[in-house]
């Protein structure tokens, strides 16, 4: 993550705007950068954070993510940002306007 990514962040998040991942990667990275120091740090290395239901998320508002493949980790991350009930309801209408799936489909914007 570079120094100006992450002092603009940072200053949004201070000021009360809303921050919107794009893709779980992104969404997994500034969690993890949260938790681990409570801002945004520039660098890089490796995020083991696991995010699941019951996970209280500390900086991500909204999330831009795919629809994912079912009992993977990413449905899990998704269920944890907005509820597994929401999120089946979202993929039952999905599958019934036939959206495409996983990587290269359609997309789901979670407010």
């Amino acid at each position: 993550l570079k120094e100006e990514s992450a002092e603009q962040l940072n200053k949004a998040f201070k000021i009360g705007k809303k921050i919107v991942a794009v893709g779980t990667t992104t969404t997994r990275v500034l969690e993890y950068l949260m938790t681990r120091y409570g801002k945004i740090q520039p660098g890089c290395g490796i995020c083991d954070l696991f995010i699941f239901p019951g996970y209280q998320f500390k900086i991500v508002q909204a999330m831009i993510t795919n629809f994912h493949l079912p009992k993977s980790t990413l449905i899990m991350l998704v269920s944890a940002f907005a509820g597994r009930e929401l999120i089946l309801k979202a993929y039952l209408e999905a599958i019934k306007k036939r959206y495409r799936f996983y990587s290269y489909g359609d997309v789901m914007f979670i407010i």
